[in-house]
């Protein structure tokens, strides 16, 4: 492109149309995230090795389970290498159900295969409440850190009442994983730890997702009303 031709198409491009394709750059960054963070099909994903681990197991026992379960996190990972996706949250996947699956192949119990994450379900719920006490909501911290906004939010009372409110949300839904799983864990309810690690995944975590955005959306109007930040920033 020559000179002529670079000035001729900055003096008719109108502002309205700047901003348009500002915000059209701004939401193919945003679908990239979310295709990066595994999208639709990483929900999916995620919960196919877990029910496929049941199921196998149910039908030719223990070690056909864990060798069903680990081909089947193998599977996705070569499937999205494949086409050409993010292979990151599929081989985190892979990793997870490696752990459990060597777990319960060294215990020879099949309930074990979830046992890591039942423990880390309790991890996670101290974790948040811990954080609340300590004056540093996580849902805050992880919400602003991502997005660069700093911490300037921890400046103001009510900002932080918003976070806390959030990371109390996501410290329920863990505490609530924990405790109903560790009860069929109990109970050797294989079959139900697998649809309950499922129906207790993405669902409940979709709910404190919204909590944190509610939180978020509410703390910037708060920031912004009080001078903390400017009224422009996004």
């Amino acid at each position: 492109m020559n000179p002529e031709e670079l000035i001729t198409m900055q003096t008719t491009t109108s502002p309205q149309e700047a901003a348009t394709d500002m915000q059209a750059t701004d939401q193919r960054k945003k679908k990239s995230a979310l295709e990066q963070a595994g999208g639709t099909k990483g929900v999916i994903y995620s919960a196919l090795p877990a029910l496929v681990f049941v199921v196998a197991n149910n039908a030719r026992g223990l070690k056909v389970g864990i060798l069903a379960a680990l081909l089947v996190a193998l599977g996705i990972a070569v499937q999205r290498l494949m086409r050409k996706e993010s292979i990151q949250p599929a081989l985190g996947g892979m990793f997870g159900v490696a752990i459990a699956a060597g777990i319960s192949w060294y215990t020879g119990s099949a309930k074990d295969f979830f046992l890591i994450g039942i423990w880390l379900s309790l991890v996670g719920a101290v974790a948040f409440v811990l954080s609340v006490l300590l004056r540093w909501p996580l849902a805050g911290l992880i919400w602003n850190s991502t997005t660069g906004k700093g911490t300037v939010w921890r400046a103001d009372k009510r900002s932080r009442f918003y976070y806390d409110i959030a990371t109390l949300v996501l410290a329920a839904i863990f505490g609530a994983r924990f405790a109903v799983q560790q009860y069929l864990y109990q109970a050797d309810e294989v079959g139900s730890l697998g649809f309950a690690k499922i129906a207790m995944g993405y669902p409940l975590l979709a709910v404190g997702f919204l909590a944190v955005a509610w939180a978020a959306r509410a703390s910037d109007k708060r920031l912004k009303a009080v001078g903390l930040v400017p009224a422009g920033r996004s």
